[in-house]
C-alpha cells in the first residue's frame, strides 16, 4: 500500500466509477456518472437505447477509457486491478465461440484461463467447468458444437463461461436480450443462485423481467447522465421501461393533472 493511501475494507464499493466521462469518437455517451456497488448488490443498469449503460459496463472492465474520472474494483484503481479471476463478464449478444468450432464445454471452459494462467484444467477446474454446465441446464449439450445451439442457448453458454470463473463480482449486459421466455426464466434462477452464495451483479437490463425480484437498486441512465438512483420500478413488461409514459386517468382526480410514472420524467 502507499504511503498516505487508505487501506481497503469491504465497506469499499465493489464496482465505483466516479465523474466518469466517456466517449465514442467523437459522441460523448458518459457525462459525469457515479456509480456504486456494495457487495451482494444486485443492481440494474437501465435505459433508453444510447443512454450509456453499455459503455458504462464496458468502461467498468476497461474497454472504453475514461476521459476523466476513475474507475475502481473492490477499491483498487482500474489502472492497478489484476485480480481478474474474480470477475465474470457476460457481454452483449455474441455468439459463444465467435465462430471458431469448438464444443459447449470448451467454450466455458475458457471460463477458467484466469485461474490456471493458461496453463491445463485441473481437477477442481473440471469441476467448475460442471457445476457452470449444470446451474445453466446445459450439462446434457457439454459435447455439442455451439453452433448447433439457438440463441437462448448462447447466451447461456457465455454465463457459463463466466460463472466456471467462480466470480466474486458478475457483470452481464443484456443477459436477457434476444433471449425466449424458458431461457430467461433458467438464467433469472442461474443469478439467483449466484445471489444467495454471495455475489455481487451489475448488470444492463432494457426491462426486469423475471430478474425484478432480485434486483436491490435501479440506476436509470439518460443522456449519459444518472437520472434515477433508487428502489427498481415494480411494474413488467412495457411499464418497466426507463421513460415509460403513462397517463393513469382512474387514478386521478378530475381536472387533475394526469399522473405520470416514467422513471425519465
Amino acid at each position: 500500500m502507499n504511503a498516505g493511501a487508505s487501506p481497503r475494507t469491504d465497506a469499499d464499493p465493489v464496482v465505483s466509477l466516479t465523474d466518469a466521462v466517456a466517449a465514442l469518437g467523437a459522441r460523448p455517451v458518459l457525462r459525469g456518472i457515479d456509480l456504486a456497488v456494495h457487495r451482494g448488490e444486485v443492481v440494474a443498469l437501465l435505459g433508453a437505447n444510447g443512454s450509456g449503460k453499455s459503455t458504462a459496463v464496458r468502461a467498468a472492465i476497461g474497454q472504453v477509457p475514461l476521459t476523466r474520472g476513475e474507475v475502481r474494483l473492490f477499491g483498487t484503481p482500474l489502472r492497478r486491478f489484476r485480480a481478474w479471476s474474480r470477475v465474470g463478464y457476460v457481454p452483449q449478444r455474441t455468439t459463444a465461440a465467435g465462430g471458431v468450432p469448438a464444443t459447449v464445454r470448451e467454450v466455458v471452459s475458457s471460463g477458467r484461463l484466469s485461474r490456471t494462467r493458461l496453463g491445463p484444467l485441473r481437477k477442481a477446474d473440471r469441476e467448475a467447468v460442471d457445476r457452470a454446465l449444470e446451474a445453466v441446464g446445459l450439462a446434457d449439450r457439454a459435447k455439442d458444437s455451439v453452433n448447433a445451439l439457438s440463441g437462448g442457448q448462447h447466451q447461456r453458454v457465455l454465463i457459463a463461461r463466466a460463472l466456471a470463473g467462480e466470480p466474486e463480482l458478475l457483470i452481464m449486459d443484456e443477459p436477457m436480450a434476444g433471449v425466449d421466455l424458458a431461457s430467461q426464466e433458467v438464467l433469472a434462477e442461474t443469478l439467483r443462485a449466484q445471489v444467495d452464495a454471495g455475489a455481487t451483479v451489475l448488470l444492463v437490463l432494457h426491462e426486469l423481467g423475471p430478474l425484478e425480484p432480485l434486483i436491490d437498486r435501479a440506476v436509470v441512465l439518460r443522456d449519459g447522465c444518472v437520472a434515477h438512483d433508487g428502489p427498481p420500478p415494480k411494474a413488467v413488461g412495457q411499464h418497466a421501461l426507463p421513460g415509460h409514459d403513462h397517463v393513469h386517468p382512474h387514478a386521478a382526480p378530475e381536472n387533475a393533472d394526469p399522473i405520470r410514472t416514467g422513471l425519465l420524467d
